[in-house]
């Protein structure tokens, strides 16, 4: 599921990139205008990297703090058959 998390993320930017080429290829606006238009639109881009990155890291640390709550009762219970076993 990372992989694909991932993967949306360099499609995004790749098809930033695309589409802001494409505007200074064909804008009809003047150069300033477009330079705007640019600058806001990678502005957008950047600012929505920067969230999901966000969540991503948020994300990845609830994970880390599940896998490590089934760690501890892992070995607690193994404590316990061991000490059952021991007897």
């Amino acid at each position: 599921m990372e992989d694909r998390d991932n993967s949306g993320v360099v499609w995004f930017v790749a098809g930033a990139a695309i589409g802001a080429s494409l505007a200074l290829l064909f804008a009809p606006q003047s150069g300033e205008a477009t330079r705007r238009y640019i600058r806001r639109r990678a502005e957008e881009s950047r600012d929505l990297l920067d969230e999901r990155g966000r969540d991503l890291a948020d994300r990845g640390r609830e994970l880390f703090e599940r896998g490590k709550r089934l760690a501890d009762e892992a070995a607690d219970i193994f404590e316990k058959g061991k000490k059952l076993a021991d007897g």
